[in-house]
């Protein structure tokens, strides 16, 4: 059984997706604050966790924030409201896997959220895979670890299945649908942007300077390649 936490403060919207969750077969948690959210996104074993934006005492962008900071992995939705487009943006920076506007429909929410549990069970039964080593960075799914040099890179886990994505295919540039397709999956309804943003964070955390990206670089109007060995960005990268 699938165990669910719904971390929302409006009493009406969390019954409903308590009942309607339950009545699918879910174990359901449930949270009304930002502080007795991010308690039960610790301490609990859970599969995925919707998460609203706005929260009181503590909301759903620094709930988000931390929990990836202490590399908790679990999958997560943000609920925003259809004017909050900048949060939108900013959490799924911040290491949220999908996020769906309000009003929204039960059947989209149960597709997004069964589209996220597809990909971590793919993600899961791949982490048996061998080590990636390529010039300073060594990439190890068993353990779920990226170092540069030895030394750890804290990375999210869409984060983490991009850098794999990626150094598995160095050297080949990568379509932005296809890195979409196949990280976030054909269900997510997500926008190239959300790539370029994940990439920014990547580049932020390997490349010596950021704005100098010898390591991943974007082929305009294309997508992204892993240089195997770094490289200088032309006119032709972004």
């Amino acid at each position: 059984m699938k165990k669910i936490l719904i971390i929302e403060d409006a009493r009406n919207i969390r019954m409903a997706l308590e009942d309607d969750f339950t009545f699918e077969g879910y174990k359901v948690e449930t949270a009304s604050t930002g502080p007795e959210g991010l308690e039960k996104a610790l301490d609990l074993d859970l599969d995925v966790i919707l998460l609203d934006l706005m929260l009181p005492e503590l909301d759903g962008l620094e709930i988000c924030k931390e929990l990836r900071r202490r590399n908790i992995g679990t999958p997560i939705i943000m609920l925003t409201a259809k004017s909050q487009e900048f949060d939108k943006v900013l959490g799924l920076e911040l290491g949220a896997d999908d996020y769906i506007t309000k009003p929204f429909s039960t059947f989209e929410l149960h597709a997004r959220v069964k589209a996220l549990l597809r990909r971590s069970e793919i993600r899961d039964q791949q982490t048996a895979a061998t080590c990636i080593q390529l010039g300073p960075f060594e990439l190890d799914p068993s353990k779920y670890e990226f170092t540069k040099k030895g030394e750890s890179v804290q990375l999210t886990t869409i984060e983490f299945a991009l850098m794999k994505m990626l150094m598995q295919h160095a050297g080949h540039v990568l379509k932005r649908d296809d890195i979409l397709n196949s990280i976030w999956g054909e269900e997510v309804y997500i926008t190239s942007r959300t790539v370029d943003t994940h990439i920014a964070n990547l580049r932020k955390k390997i490349e010596n300077d950021p704005d100098q990206s010898h390591w991943i670089t974007g082929i305009r109007g294309v997508g992204y390649k892993f240089n195997t060995h770094g490289s200088s960005p032309d006119l032709n990268q972004t």
